[in-house]
């Protein structure tokens, strides 16, 4: 039997609000969680800082006193569902675990929305985006292997490669070339909407995560990638926000995030291994059941007419968190040296095909004028670890060279590039290195 949102029961507004020790509740054990429900915790405390930081914004616009009287009794309840969920994680979760975390997110719930998104241009926006996160995930396990001598599997649990992507140098762009062209909201279906809300929410508290804690680790280098690859998730939320249509009104957003949040906590509760943390995302789902009746009601009121038209009757899957190594595989093969193409038309183009006047080169020359710091990343492998840390099929890893010389460009490129040729010279030093200690 499907699930229909709109005629389930959820719990009162007024019987929403917990004493503290239901709010701040204990945290999960690091070294024990399934790692998809981390995934699932930073996922939806992702969900719940787009719905306050949107539910703000509403009642800055809405000239209704009483609708804002509403829409701020329901933030409070949400503000209060992501201390539960943020708090979940332990203390002893360092930034880097954390990190590690949030990338895996990123690269697992990005491949499932591509392949499960209707619409062809969102989808390949999608993948665009994929291949970034990826190797945002590959330069930040370098430094939790050299930093804190963990093997970054001890987050990942093996469910996640650990190999380049389109180098982390070459996502920065003249910022107006990420705006994309926008779905039509009367023609567009709810799985869309669905998904690019969900993907908003991920990419922008990973990018407000990295302005909060870059700062807290002391390396020059690591606080710089830090900085680096925060750039780039700014780039990630003007993406992919600009896929919506912004003539919906605020009564139509506001029911849009309530629908995915109903959505999210749906798809969490019939996915999470963890019993104690599947009653919080059951629980979670009986409040939202409640946000989205007040939503839909306000919608009708101003819109005259049927939430249904906008959301459907049944919910939206957006994301089962599973493996998705075989699809960024093949985006990998396919896509690493695909790059945003022209203006006027919001597309795409392979890197062969850019104009000397690419706008986006202008900008790499000048961040890259003294190096990258996700180029000195590798770079410094092989002081610490002899290598660069690969976690890969054995023919990807057979791979791995062509792939960086397909992925790289010359123009605008660091001073600091670690180019195939380096990165050859590493894994042969490394071997032999190898032999003569087998050999001892």
């Amino acid at each position: 039997m499907s699930f229909e949102p709109l005629t389930e029961k959820g719990i009162p507004l007024e019987k929403q609000i917990r004493y503290w020790e239901q709010i701040a509740q204990k945290p999960y054990n690091k070294s024990e969680i399934d790692c998809y429900t981390r995934t699932r915790q930073i996922l939806m405390n992702g969900i719940e800082i787009e719905a306050w930081g949107f539910k703000h914004l509403f009642s800055r616009l809405c000239p209704d006193i009483n609708d804002c009287k509403v829409v701020s009794n329901i933030r409070r309840i949400e503000d209060t569902q992501q201390t539960t969920i943020n708090w979940l994680a332990p203390s002893d979760q360092t930034v880097l675990d954390t990190t590690l975390g949030y990338e895996q997110v990123a690269v697992d719930l990005t491949a499932w929305l591509a392949q499960n998104e209707p619409d062809e241009y969102v989808r390949e926006t999608f993948n665009f985006g994929l291949l970034e996160d990826f190797d945002h995930l590959y330069r930040y396990s370098q430094w939790i292997n050299m930093l804190e001598g963990k093997c970054p599997n001890s987050i990942l649990q093996e469910q996640t490669d650990v190999f380049l992507g389109r180098p982390t140098q070459h996502h920065h762009n003249e910022n107006y070339l990420r705006i994309r062209n926008p779905y039509d909201k009367n023609e567009t279906k709810p799985q869309t909407k669905v998904n690019i809300l969900t993907l908003l929410s991920a990419e922008q508290q990973t990018h407000n995560y990295y302005a909060e804690h870059g700062f807290n680790y002391a390396n020059k280098i690591l606080r710089e990638t830090y900085a680096e690859i925060k750039d780039v998730e700014e780039e990630h939320v003007t993406m992919y926000e600009s896929l919506i249509d912004p003539t919906e009104s605020i009564y139509e957003k506001l029911l849009l995030h309530e629908f995915t949040e109903v959505c999210n906590y749906y798809t969490c509760y019939e996915d999470e291994v963890d019993d104690r943390i599947k009653g919080i995302w059951e629980m979670f789902l009986d409040f939202e059941i409640e946000h989205l009746k007040i939503a839909s009601e306000l919608f009708k009121k101003y819109e005259n007419r049927d939430p249904e038209e906008v959301i459907g009757h049944k919910v939206i899957i957006p994301c089962r968190f599973k493996s998705q190594k075989y699809h960024v595989e093949h985006t990998l093969r396919n896509e690493i040296d695909k790059r945003l193409g022209d203006e006027c038309t919001f597309s795409y183009a392979q890197k062969s095909d850019l104009p000397s006047d690419w706008a986006s080169y202008r900008v790499q020359e000048k961040f890259a004028k003294f190096g990258s710091p996700t180029e000195e990343t590798i770079a410094l492998t092989q002081y610490f670890c002899g290598r660069n840390i690969v976690f890969a099929s054995d023919k990807l890893k057979e791979d791995e060279l062509k792939l960086l010389e397909k992925g790289l460009q010359s123009e605008a490129a660091a001073g600091n590039t670690v180019t195939p040729d380096c990165l050859e010279a590493m894994i042969e030093s490394f071997e032999e290195m190898q032999e003569r200690k087998e050999q001892d």
